[in-house]
């Protein structure tokens, strides 16, 4: 069992049958992959609502008694003494950690082993490069990763899976190594759309009621997916994408408007500019200070991480303030756009996987979205040359059930054409 939502069906018996087929597959697939760091299942601890489902996490998400090595061969050998919050509330609800999975080092840009389950001499994407192979390959329904620029959406989009990051705050990141404490977003990976609308419902959240802020006469703004109108935005230009993906969102919204969607078209592309670069610079003030006592021990063998701090420290203060203040400038005129258009659509990478493993990708498409705050979700949106292409969809901030209702729709919809 692949789907998250076939797990969530299934009695207890089967449930451990198809964990143990799991193991399986890490077994017969990981020496070629090199998702995970280490695999060691925990015992189960609850009676909830993922009772005996197997989840992996991030190395840079803390685990009691399995090691938390951040991707860093300085931490080799480390091992966790508490679980974060998020490993607790899993394990709470029954849900099996398998194991810890690969990431770049930090979280930041030196890559890990992880091939791309697609194409092994594609890049998976960072920093989540671990999570997103292993949902990808089917060796776990879902799991872990988190988000300071581009880290779940980027990788869900490189493997063809779901990746989901939700309102910045609104899931701790406690027990979980930081990078930019005002960017950092803990995110998910599943399968599909479906999938990931079920685990946010397994974790307690009510998505079975969307609220928009957009009223449109004559509409039941009920609980059915599709008893609501969904007005969608685009951007009008997005000169950074390669043509690959920028036909692969041109036929999105035709496949979308043929089937009686609204798509509105936006004039973003300025700011979604300057919010990459502002984030950029927010990212390596903030890292700076993070890492400072582990930089003046380590120094260059932080590798990436060592550049990125000293970038932080030659910043001025006054231009991360001003970074800041055109984040939170941004934040009021995306709130306007989304009065008018409750969910908006942009690539979720650059284009496909790039080809080696030398570098993760470019964050451009994400890193706005993760500066602003605002929940955003990765869907696949086919393929080209066997790599898959993602549709990333975003919502104003609060708004993450109605965003899960959204891609659930425009991935039924989509993947009906392909």
């Amino acid at each position: 069992m692949n789907r998250l939502t076939d797990w969530l069906r299934a009695p207890r018996e089967e449930r451990e049958r198809a964990r143990h087929a799991c193991l399986d597959r890490i077994r017969t697939l990981d020496s070629s992959l090199h998702a995970w760091v280490q695999v060691s299942p925990q015992p189960a601890t609850g009676e909830g609502s993922l009772a005996g489902i197997p989840f992996g996490a991030k190395d840079i998400i803390e685990t009691r008694g399995l090691g938390t090595e951040y991707g860093s061969p300085i931490y080799k050998g480390r091992i966790g003494r508490a679980d974060a919050a998020i490993v607790q509330e899993l394990r709470q609800l029954g849900a099996v950690l398998i194991g810890k999975t690969q990431t770049t080092a930090f979280a930041y840009r030196t890559p890990a082993p992880t091939r791309n389950p697609r194409n092994l001499e594609h890049t998976p994407g960072g920093s989540s490069s671990g999570s997103a192979a292993a949902v990808a390959a089917g060796m776990v329904p879902f799991a872990l990763g988190t988000q300071t620029q581009g880290s779940v959406l980027r990788p869900a989009s490189f493997c063809g899976v779901a990746g989901f990051k939700p309102t910045y705050g609104l899931v701790s990141l406690e027990g979980v190594l930081p990078l930019a404490p005002s960017l950092d977003t803990l995110g998910f990976f599943t399968a599909t759309a479906a999938d990931m609308l079920a685990l946010w419902e397994a974790l307690g959240h009510n998505s079975q009621r969307p609220t928009p802020n957009v009223q449109v006469p004559g509409r039941n703004w009920d609980s059915g997916i599709g008893s609501w109108e969904l007005m969608l935005g685009v951007p009008d230009r997005l000169p950074d994408v390669e043509p690959p993906m920028a036909a692969a969102l041109q036929w999105a919204v035709v496949r979308l408007r043929s089937a009686g969607l609204r798509v509105q078209t936006l004039n973003l592309e300025d700011m979604l500019a300057r919010l990459h670069e502002a984030s950029r610079v927010v990212m390596a003030y903030e890292a700076a200070e993070v890492h400072r006592e582990r930089y003046e021990e380590h120094g260059s063998k932080l590798a990436d991480l060592a550049d990125l701090v000293r970038e932080g420290q030659a910043t001025a203060r006054g231009r991360y303030d001003e970074a800041r203040g055109f984040i939170a400038a941004c934040r009021g005129r995306v709130a306007e756009i989304y009065q008018t258009a409750p969910v908006v659509l942009v690539p979720a990478a650059t284009g496909p996987a790039p080809f080696s493993l030398a570098s993760t990708g470019d964050p451009r498409m994400n890193s706005p979205w993760t500066a602003l705050g605002t929940p955003a979700i990765t869907i696949p949106m086919g393929e080209v040359e066997g790599l898959p292409l993602g549709l990333q969809l975003t919502a104003d901030h609060g708004a993450d059930a109605r965003l899960l209702q959204a891609a659930v729709r425009v991935e039924r919809l989509v993947g009906e054409a392909t």
